[in-house]
C-alpha cells in the first residue's frame, strides 16, 4: 500500500489538491482515496456515506468544495457526465482518475472533450496488487484505451501459455 500510495502521488499535480473521498471503505479503490490525502498533507473533502451512489449530489459537492482530484470507475463517470448535461464541468478538476473496470473509449472522448483542463488517467490492476498496478494518462483518447505501464516496483509481463515471455505484438496473457 505504501508503494501504491507513493506511486499514486506522482500522477497528481503539484500544490494544494482537495479529493473526494466518495468510495465505501469496503471497496479496494477507497485505500488511495482515504491515504493519499493523509500521506501528502492535502485536504480530504469527505461526501455522505451513501454520496457515490447519486451522480448529482457529488457533482455538487465537487463544484460546492473545489475538488480538483477524484476516481470514478467508468460506469460511475458516464453517469456523471449525463447528469452534468452540458454545463461547463467543473473548473477546478485537474486529475481524474478512472479504473476498477474497461474505460470505454466514448466515455473518455466525452471527458476529454468537456473537461479540456483536467488530466484523465486510466488505471488498471488486480485488487491482489494493492488496487491498481497501471496507469496511461490519455490526452486524446482513441478507439482502444490503453492500461498504460506499470507502476513503480511493479513489472508486467505479456506471457504464454507456457509462461514464457512472448515477442512485441504477438498475443499473450498479462502477468
Amino acid at each position: 500500500v505504501r508503494n501504491f500510495v507513493g506511486w499514486f502521488g506522482r500522477l497528481v499535480p503539484e500544490g494544494d489538491q482537495r479529493l473526494l473521498f466518495k468510495t465505501p471503505h469496503t471497496f479496494d479503490a477507497s485505500v488511495l482515496e482515504l491515504f493519499w490525502p493523509l500521506v501528502a498533507g492535502q485536504t480530504m473533502v469527505i461526501a455522505d456515506a451513501q454520496g457515490h451512489r447519486d451522480p448529482r449530489y457529488l457533482a455538487t459537492v465537487m463544484n460546492d468544495a473545489g475538488v480538483s482530484v477524484v476516481q470514478f470507475v467508468p460506469s460511475l463517470l458516464a453517469a456523471f457526465l449525463d447528469v452534468v448535461g452540458d454545463e461547463p464541468l467543473l473548473p477546478g478538476l485537474r486529475v481524474l482518475f478512472s479504473g476498477g473496470e474497461a474505460l470505454p473509449p466514448a466515455v473518455a472522448v466525452n471527458f476529454r472533450e468537456r473537461a479540456p483542463q483536467a488530466r484523465l488517467v486510466n488505471l488498471f490492476g488486480p485488487t491482489e496488487a494493492a488496487v491498481y498496478t497501471m496507469a496511461a494518462e490519455l490526452a486524446t483518447p482513441g478507439d482502444v484505451v490503453p492500461i498504460g505501464a506499470p507502476m513503480t516496483n511493479t513489472t508486467a509481463f505479456v506471457l504464454d501459455d507456457r509462461l514464457h515471455p512472448v515477442p512485441d505484438g504477438v498475443v499473450g496473457e498479462l502477468y
